[in-house]
């Protein structure tokens, strides 16, 4: 039996997570003695000036006996996050107000009424 044989005998099930740049994988796997475990695997898209790209992959092996901690303290963690911060994610709204910015009347002298103070660059 083959390396490729093995690998697809191991994966169960799995599920894809695409967000922007990241995926996440997650696969149910089974050990040599047929016990499953879980993995979790985040892969992230990286584009060099060329236009040619790779991808960082950063991997998480969870086994059962470790399930009911661990999904308590990923609660937790999401509850505090979404009760400090709430729904919304501040990289979208930080990048309306940019583009706001970006839009506003500018005044006689080319700049954004009240954005700007007068520097002297020679106090540099």
């Amino acid at each position: 039996m083959g390396e490729k044989d093995i690998m697809d005998q191991e994966e169960i099930y799995s599920k894809v997570l695409r967000a922007g740049r990241r995926t996440y994988f997650f696969d149910v796997r089974s050990t040599k003695a047929g016990d499953y475990y879980l993995t979790i695997t985040e892969s992230k898209k990286f584009t060099h000036d060329d236009g040619s790209f790779h991808y960082k992959k950063h991997k998480i092996y969870l086994y059962k006996e470790d399930f009911t901690a661990f999904r308590e303290i990923m609660e937790e963690m999401m509850d505090y996050i979404i009760d400090e911060k709430g729904q919304e994610v501040i990289s979208e709204r930080h990048q309306k107000d940019f583009k706001k910015e970006d839009n506003e009347d500018f005044s006689e002298n080319g700049t954004a009424s009240g954005s700007f103070t007068d520097v002297d660059f020679d106090d540099i």
